[in-house]
């Protein structure tokens, strides 16, 4: 089992930065090209989850705990959340049927747990007359508060999340002898379940649960509808209305029905928590949920439809429970255990800042970083967001810190592979030109445009070599039909190219697939001369030994004739010069016109 709730398959992550970039917190570290997360600046949110794009970024599986726990012979219950009526739209009950053919013993519904909050927070309202707190009930804002905003720590509501509080009640109702499981959309119940645990001792998302009813072949369509739901000790109530922003409020029995709430107010969406907690806290009072909408679009969810699909389900849902008799509607002896001892239902203490350390760099320290990403002038920083980061500034600091590499900012690889190319290009004897599939010029050397145009040497460097893309090949080669040819042929071919006096070897070669050809342009002007060489040489030989070939025929018979058809075919494949190709004419290599 994995340490923590969520954690990265390094073998498949690819250096696409896409998690760096939704990271509300960014901790996310690079390290070798590997997108890994920081637990100790992790929220636990699941945003990385959903955004990864390769699936690598991975909910710990805790059901082969659950099964372990069966084995145990202890009595395990399900705390539910009350967002599976959203998850599993028309089969609420099939749901709650294959918990009980999975072999929990009961099935409760966390919502229980959200009366019971609300309650002590009444409570806490009649005798204090307001309720100056962040809300508790989700577990990544808990988090964030920690981690980020710990000077509003003691804003938060000194009474436990729902989970937590339910799970202290079921042990109050059946004693410790337990183990309880929660079951939702969230991926930091898990974090709850694992700083504090029995409260719950396991927590499961919607997808875990979704993956072991497949494993063991239970269908919620075709399930025994014999099987009792029951909920213990009761249904709950009103409080199933959490899972969706403006939930908590309304269970409240002194917000409830207001027209206009000025002083409890809710917000959702981890951007807009942070926003809200950057700001000064009020006396009113700050249901903060991460997840867009509520807990209906909870990492741990399918998100196989909207989230107005799903708030629909819920309030719904809720409405028809508000007709049904001995719905659960709190408990005034708990509720006051909560409101008077807070965490200590737990055995726990309030939660407490984590003393992470933020680091500030000196403005010669940030530019040193920025000098290697090759930004050395203000209008280098494009600040495009590539690399994850929002400004090419917070890239350098994030660099400073460890959490990330030269290797993520796009603007410095770009440059740094057209320098390569550069370099490359201009130390390569020959003419090289390499073409897009409209026949435009994507990349040249100088070398190339010398054989064509008498330009000054002076003008061909890099910047004015670069002035040359986008030009049509046809604007230097007298074959461009040749190049379109080439990117539809299975192995590009060689030509020779007779110009200006000169003889070229072109050789075509793919750079991508349909996308971008080469062709590069070899002088062998030189050693043609050498083969005129050989011709003169041979065809003196021919000369000379007629006379003495015709002497000793007899000798030599068909000898002879074979000597100067073997010299002939010399001269033959030597002699460019007896091609009918005329100036500026391409052959194919080998021979032949074209």
């Amino acid at each position: 089992m994995e340490k923590y709730p969520i954690y990265t398959e390094i073998n498949n992550c690819r250096d696409c930065y896409r998690c760096v970039r939704h990271c509300p917190v960014k901790a996310i570290q690079i390290k070798d090209a590997h997108a890994v997360i920081i637990y100790d600046r992790c929220t636990f949110c699941g945003t990385c989850v959903n955004e990864c794009p390769n699936s690598v970024k991975v909910i710990r599986n805790d059901t082969d705990r659950v099964r372990m726990a069966f084995l145990s012979k202890r009595k395990v219950i399900v705390s539910l959340a009350p967002s599976y009526v959203s998850e599993f739209r028309g089969y609420e009950d099939n749901f709650v049927r294959a918990l009980y053919r999975l072999g929990f013993h009961a099935v409760s519904e966390t919502a229980i747990g959200a009366a019971l909050v609300s309650q002590a927070l009444d409570i806490y309202m009649e005798k204090h007359g307001s309720a100056p707190f962040i809300s508790t009930a989700c577990p990544s804002v808990v988090q964030l508060v920690r981690k980020y905003f710990p000077k509003d720590i003691k804003a938060l509501a000194p009474v436990p999340s729902p989970l937590q509080t339910h799970s202290a009640y079921l042990r109050k109702l059946y004693g410790n002898d337990i183990v309880i499981v929660f079951i939702g959309p969230c991926i930091a119940k898990k974090v709850e379940a694992d700083e504090h645990p029995g409260y719950p001792d396991i927590s499961l998302t919607f997808r875990e649960v979704r993956e072991w009813l497949a494993e063991e072949n239970i269908d919620l369509e075709n399930i025994d509808t014999g099987i009792p739901i029951d909920f213990v000790p009761a249904k709950a109530g009103k409080a199933a209305i959490y899972p969706i922003e403006n939930g908590q409020i309304e269970t409240s029995k002194i917000w409830e029905g207001r027209f206009v709430e000025q002083s409890a107010l809710s917000v959702s969406g981890v951007t807009r928590v942070m926003s809200s907690l950057m700001g000064t806290h009020t006396n009113d009072f700050l249901e903060a949920l991460n997840c867009d909408g509520g807990c209906i679009s909870g990492p741990g969810t399918s998100h196989d439809d909207s989230a107005v699909v799903r708030k629909k389900a819920v309030a719904s849902y809720v409405l028809e429970r508000m007709n049904e008799p001995d719905v659960f509607d709190g408990d005034e002896e708990f509720a006051r255990e909560v409101y008077e001892k807070g965490y200590g239902i737990l055995g726990a203490d309030f939660p407490a800042p984590t003393g992470l350390s933020s680091s500030d760099y000196s403005e010669e320290e940030v530019r040193g970083a920025l000098a290697r990403l090759g930004k050395t002038k203000p209008e280098d920083e494009l600040n495009c967001g590539g690399c994850g980061y929002p400004t090419c500034r917070d890239m350098a600091k994030a660099l400073l810190a460890g959490l990330a590499e030269t290797e993520m900012c796009v603007t410095k690889m770009r440059k740094d592979a057209e320098t390569k190319v550069d370099i490359l290009l201009s130390t390569i004897p020959h003419g090289v030109v390499i073409v897009d599939s409209d026949l435009a010029i994507a990349e040249c050397n100088k070398r190339f445009i010398k054989i064509f145009e008498d330009y000054p040497d002076e003008f061909l460097d890099s910047e004015g070599l670069r002035s040359f893309h986008g030009y049509p090949v046809s604007a230097f080669v007298p074959f461009e039909e040749k190049f379109r040819e080439q990117f539809y042929m299975n192995k590009p071919q060689q030509y020779r190219f007779r110009h200006g006096g000169k003889i070229y070897r072109i050789t075509f070669f793919l750079v991508e697939n349909k996308a971008l050809l080469g062709a590069m342009f070899e002088d062998i002007t030189t050693p043609s001369v050498r083969r005129e060489a050989v011709i003169e040489k041979a065809e003196e030989v021919i000369r000379k030994s007629m006379t003495s070939v015709q002497q000793i025929a007899a000798l030599l018979g068909d000898n002879a004739a074979e000597t100067e058809i073997m010299l002939n075919s010399i001269i033959e494949e030597f002699n460019v010069n007896n091609s009918e190709a005329g100036e500026d004419g391409l052959m194919a290599e080998g021979g032949g016109e074209i």
